[in-house]
């Protein structure tokens, strides 16, 4: 039977990269994205896992912050969609961590690399398929780094086409994006066959100790909820405001079109379209100039498009009529 445990879940999340227990599975993950020629052998989580901060919690908890045993100061998290201003966040958590690392009387050049790295179950970047973007400060001329500065790491999980049946031989990066997103829909089992890397064997054990802990599983149900009602509400939210942007833009249209006069308002709006909003503009101008009683703007977006295109024909043709 699946475990039916998903990592992207904030407190599954949080409870296999964020416990002391797991920290193998942190040292893995991270060694994937930073890829490094010198890997990280030992991680120090600054703030491990416990369950007061979900039983409080009335968002979504989603960062680990952690130290390498290069000194780095590092910040993961998963976020479930993407939200307005998450580059600049990421980008001021990275700095924040830098600048922490500076005591009183302290030496510059003790500071140590920061490194944001974000986990996204959405697209960032619409016009490029590359799922990994790694920033970092550069200079434009020569293109030379500022070392030991300010890193962000994007990985946009969609953008990943893996299958079961070849993951074993998927790089590092790959094979941990698999399992953030399908290891709900696996028995143990099968993800201890498929990933028999020590780092990924701490990671199972954590996600089945949450499967078989009444208290874990109780928690898990709960949080996950809630991530689906943020996702339900931000969705509502994102409706109602194309809906809002629609009604306006077909108003401002119809302003238009009466003051510049029915033949340029036609058309200016077949140039633009046989969108339904268009169309159904173009009848409710049309059958204010004839007279006719205006049908509102939500049962006219509710007509099929060949309806709209037969009844918007129909009432260009009374026009015509009616000016011969």
């Amino acid at each position: 039977m699946a475990l039916g445990i998903s990592p992207l879940v904030d407190f599954a999340f949080k409870k296999i990269f964020g416990s002391p227990e797991n920290v193998r599975a942190l040292i893995g993950l991270l060694n994937a994205v930073l890829d490094r020629a010198s890997p990280i052998i030992a991680v120090e989580i600054l703030n491990p896992f416990n369950y007061q901060e979900f039983a409080d919690a009335k968002q979504i908890v989603l960062d680990v912050r952690a130290r390498d045993d290069q000194g780095r100061s590092l910040n993961v998290e998963m976020q479930v969609s993407r939200v307005g201003g998450l580059l600049q966040r990421l980008n001021y958590y990275a700095c924040s961590l830098y600048v922490d690392q500076m005591q009183r009387g302290g030496n510059y050049w003790t500071l140590r690399p920061a490194i944001s790295i974000c986990f996204l179950n959405d697209q960032l970047f619409r016009d490029t398929q590359q799922p990994h973007h790694w920033f970092e400060q550069v200079d434009m001329a020569s293109g030379r780094r500022l070392a030991g500065g300010i890193e962000v790491h994007t990985i946009e999980l969609p953008k990943y086409n893996l299958l079961a049946a070849t993951i074993s031989q998927a790089s590092r990066i790959e094979q941990w994006v698999y399992f953030l997103l399908k290891a709900d829909q696996h028995e143990t089992a099968e993800l201890r066959q498929m990933f028999s890397a020590l780092e990924f064997q701490a990671a199972i054990d954590a996600i089945d100790r949450i499967a078989a802990k009444t208290e874990d599983r109780v928690m898990y149900d709960e949080r996950e909820k809630a991530i689906r009602d943020q996702q339900w509400l931000m969705e509502g939210t994102r409706m109602e405001a194309r809906q809002e942007g629609l009604q306006q833009g077909m108003q401002q249209g119809l302003q238009e079109g009466m003051q510049q006069g029915l033949q340029e308002g036609l058309q200016e709006g077949l140039q633009k379209g046989r969108h339904a909003g268009v169309l159904a503009g173009q009848i409710q101008l049309l059958q204010r100039l004839l007279q006719q009683p205006e049908q509102p703007l939500e049962e006219l977006l509710q007509l099929p498009t060949e309806k709209l295109t037969a009844q918007h024909t129909d009432l260009q043709s009374q026009a015509r009529l009616r000016n011969t």
